[in-house]
């Protein structure tokens, strides 16, 4: 009766929160080119031809940049095993769609998923029929569930991930959310103590699987790579120049972090990635503001040895390469915003690496990191400085990537046996 009622509550709320959200979400799509790239397959509308679409794909739901590339990651591999399978990877954004469609893999069917109204659904499912659905973390939309559940298609969510605020959350309305999470097929979990909140959530044990984290898993995927034309951009600031890299700033962070760097080394030179590309004007107006000059990725470089300039990358799916050239790496939507980054490229890269207070969406890695010596958490600009001069330190540097990368050993495995869950 619950999920009954929830679902009517659902269905007649839908709409009316899409109204509300759609002027953002066009707003959004403006700015990151995404309306000219088939922007209709999120209602469902399609205009390839049908003779050309594959049939019978396994289906990976990507929403956002990150896990687009955890798709992918699970689509070469699975290639590796199987040359000239076909598959179809659904995004929700503009960038996920720009890095997937980038990535350029044959045999891969790139589109939006569907917004979650029911005759959306439906057009999207009797357009490819998928063989399986596979969701990357999250996202588990009622009417695609219960859709796809009437239709006998499996729907399994990989990479699972709770976090303790988000555990607390979910267990308050365990009771309405059972029969939907119930429909899930199987749940791989990254830390086996989540195991209990998901039997909560109406999972079947035996439904439960523990195979660490596709992120942290060292061992498969492109690590990050030094490239020549990169290494050349940051020459020209000057040679032999400390490298230290603002990976996925957010808001405010930016002129924040740079102040910081400079005070620690003045002759370091700030890289710094923006989550998002589109920010590149808000972000340069905050650096000048801040007394910096800029200069972007995208329009070339003038060589100088100027020490107030820094370098903005304002290009999408570049860093992890970029990691390969920091001598240290801190890590962004940590200090002024919550839920942090993935500080993964950079341990497998072995870079020192550097967070703020907020790290709740990478928990308890998080927080072995700090206790293992693995990382250093600051949270003001003084400590930040304070920080990035430790981790400029070549023997401290050597400590921290030690222990941080024993702490990813125990996820090593984790895409193939996610694999081996997938092809059962």
């Amino acid at each position: 009766m619950r999920f009954l009622t929830a679902i009517t509550l659902y269905r007649l709320l839908l709409p009316l929160l899409f109204i509300a959200a759609f002027p953002g979400w066009l707003v959004k799509m403006l700015r990151r080119g995404g309306l000219g790239t088939r922007l209709g397959e999120r209602a469902a509308i399609y205009t390839a031809p049908l003779e050309y679409e594959p049939c019978c794909a396994v289906h990976f739901h990507a929403v956002s940049v990150g896990e687009a590339m955890l798709a992918l990651k699970l689509i070469r591999e699975w290639l590796g095993r199987e040359p000239g399978r076909r598959f179809v990877l659904a995004t929700g954004t503009a960038t996920g769609h720009a890095v997937a469609t980038a990535a350029a893999i044959p045999g891969l069917r790139v589109t939006y998923s569907p917004l979650d109204f029911p005759s959306m659904v439906r057009r999207y499912l009797n357009r490819f029929e998928p063989s399986q659905i596979v969701l990357i973390e999250a996202e588990a939309w009622p009417h695609l569930l219960l859709t796809c559940e009437r239709r006998n298609i499996p729907v399994r969510l990989v990479n699972a991930r709770m976090s303790p605020r988000s555990a607390r959350r979910f267990a308050k309305f365990a009771s309405w959310l059972r029969p939907l999470y119930g429909l899930l097929d199987a749940v791989a979990i990254q830390e086996a103590d989540d195991a209990a909140i998901w039997q909560t959530l109406g999972i079947a044990r035996e439904k439960i699987h523990h195979t660490g984290s596709l992120k942290f898993d060292p061992a498969s995927g492109a690590r990050p790579n030094r490239r020549q034309e990169f290494q050349e951009m940051l020459d020209s600031f000057g040679a032999n120049r400390p490298v230290v890299l603002a990976a996925s700033t957010h808001a405010g962070e930016d002129a924040f972090i740079a102040a910081a760097i400079r005070e620690a080394n003045p002759q370091a030179l700030a890289v710094l990635v923006p989550r998002h590309a589109e920010r590149r004007s808000e972000v340069t107006a905050d650096l000048e503001k801040a007394g910096f000059l800029v200069n972007l990725r995208s329009t070339g470089l003038a060589a100088t040895g100027d020490r107030r300039h820094v370098f903005l990358i304002d290009s999408t799916g570049e860093l992890g390469d970029w990691t390969a050239h920091a001598d240290v790496v801190i890590i962004g939507k940590s200090f002024l915003s919550t839920g942090g980054q993935n500080p993964c490229e950079a341990i497998m890269a072995e870079r020192p690496v550097i967070f703020g207070p907020h790290m709740e969406n990478f928990q308890p890695l998080a927080s072995r990191l700090i206790a293992s010596g693995g990382c250093i958490s600051a949270s003001g600009p003084d400590e930040l400085a304070r920080a990035v001069s430790a981790a400029l330190d070549p023997e401290n540097a050597r400590s921290m990537t030690r222990h941080a990368s024993a702490l990813l050993a125990p996820h090593e495995g984790a895409t193939q046996r996610i694999l081996a869950l997938l092809k059962a």
